[in-house]
């Protein structure tokens, strides 16, 4: 396995791999690795012959007052997991070699990015895209693997390679989840004993809106307040929203139909927490 920390460095091994007619796979992260990002490489290794995976914190997808500075980045850890898993190349830039010069470029998917997290984490989605979209022009990855968990980055991005006309494919791989249901995510590591004992009523608050659902209840509003009273049975949840939206448009729906996204975030001590479900009412 190769570690390239220039954009020519990956772009000359990318280069070589598709000289030998090698599809390639791209698995952006900002590392702190888990077993949901090593079920992405898997994919990304099942379905591509040359796959790679990117290490960067980025920046401009953090707000102010968030956790930029404290993000864990073991990076040595990091590439031990990537290795096992299967990538060829870790991409490991520098944020001057991500953004040599003050950015005035931005890529912007509207209507979009403005519910769920956006409503609370302005700027947030404009720094994935532009960083994803820079990920894909460095790369030129032919399939790109993200995770169910992050739901709306994921629609989000596909959005973006859809209306630019990018040449590529996205593959959405599903949630992880430990074994008592709670999602895997890099930010769990900032959890107490007894506070990770209390996340795992976020994805309890999930299954009753699965259960409703299975049971017929066609009422939103019904759904919703069951969900909040799921998490109001633990004090140091604090909710920052509980929805269910459009799957297409990720605008919040009266009655359940169709294809539905229930999505659920939280602040657990230091942890923001996010978690959703996909959830087929005509299954």
């Amino acid at each position: 396995m190769e570690v390239a920390e220039t954009v020519s460095s990956v772009r000359g091994l990318v280069e070589a791999a598709r000289r030998q007619g090698k599809t390639i796979g791209l698995v952006p992260t900002m590392g702190a690795l888990h077993i949901g990002h090593v079920s992405l490489i898997e994919a990304a290794v099942q379905q591509t012959d040359f796959v790679v995976v990117s290490i960067f914190v980025n920046p401009t997808q953090f707000c102010p007052g968030e956790d930029l500075a404290k993000y864990p980045r073991p990076f040595d850890a990091d590439c031990e997991i990537c290795r096992k898993a299967g990538a060829d190349v870790v991409f490991a830039p520098t944020a001057d070699q991500m953004y040599p010069a003050e950015n005035l470029t931005w890529v912007t998917v509207e209507k979009l990015t403005e519910p769920l997290c956006g409503q609370f984490r302005p700027g947030h989605f404009r720094g994935v895209t532009t960083v994803c979209a820079k990920l894909f022009n460095i790369v030129g990855p032919d399939v790109a693997f993200f995770g169910q968990k992050d739901a709306q980055q994921a629609i989000v991005i596909k959005r973006m390679v859809a209306d630019l006309n990018m040449p590529l494919e996205i593959v959405i791989c599903p949630t992880v989840r430990e074994p008592d249901g709670l999602a895997v995510s890099s930010r769990n590591q900032y959890l107490n004993p007894e506070q990770r004992k209390d996340a795992t009523y976020v994805y309890k608050s999930l299954q009753k809106c699965q259960e409703m659902i299975d049971a017929g209840v066609t009422d939103t509003q019904k759904i919703l307040t069951e969900m909040r009273r799921v998490l109001q049975q633990v004090p140091s949840i604090e909710i920052e929203y509980v929805s269910i939206v459009d799957v297409g448009t990720l605008q919040d729906i009266d009655k359940i139909a169709g294809k539905i996204l229930a999505a659920v975030a939280v602040n657990i001590g230091p942890a923001r927490l996010i978690d959703n479900i996909l959830v087929d009412s005509n299954r």
